[in-house]
């Protein structure tokens, strides 16, 4: 099993200005938290990261394919997601908070900081089982994918006629 790699020592793979390397990672992806629902990566995701020397910093590139696992946002059965991620990031130490990394200190990158933030920033709009997935019936909470094709109920009356159901005819 491939070493989960969290922290990467950028300084340990000695590049000068202008060089680059490409690194095939496993990196560690924290589950994420969605209106109250859990949604996770697995243990790790095989990641792809360029990381190329500037003359005083670090440009890097992440990429990943991501199954993402959890509960559908329709239905709440079990939903998987295939995110792909592709996140770039500048670290140039003196050149202004626009060219400033929160995942790079010094020669030490956060790889899993930075994977998570990718991730949640790549997420669609709703995460479901299926698109044409039909949700829970608002009424009475059954599952509309699996209901009977006739699922209906009896429109609620009109709350302002309430004062006539009232009236007493003697």
């Amino acid at each position: 099993m491939p070493q989960v790699t969290d922290r990467l020592d950028l300084g340990r793979l000695a590049l000068t200005a202008g060089e680059g390397r490409r690194l095939d990672v496993d990196a560690r992806v924290d589950p994420l938290v969605l209106g109250g629902q859990h949604y996770s990566a697995g243990r790790s995701v095989q990641a792809r990261l360029d990381v190329s020397r500037t003359t005083s910093g670090y440009s890097l590139r992440l990429r990943a394919g991501i199954a993402l696992e959890g509960p559908c946002m329709r239905c709440l059965e079990e939903a998987e997601r295939e995110v792909t991620i592709d996140a770039r990031e500048v670290d140039q130490p003196g050149g202004g908070e626009e060219l400033s990394s929160p995942y790079v200190g010094g020669d030490e990158l956060d790889l899993a900081a930075w994977a998570r933030d990718a991730l949640a920033l790549a997420l669609p709009t709703q995460i479901v089982c299926r698109e044409e997935c039909l949700g829970l019936c608002a009424v009475c909470g059954e599952n509309l994918n699996t209901a009977a094709p006739r699922h209906h109920h009896e429109p609620a009356p009109d709350p302002r006629w309430a004062v006539l159901r009232e009236l007493r005819f003697e």
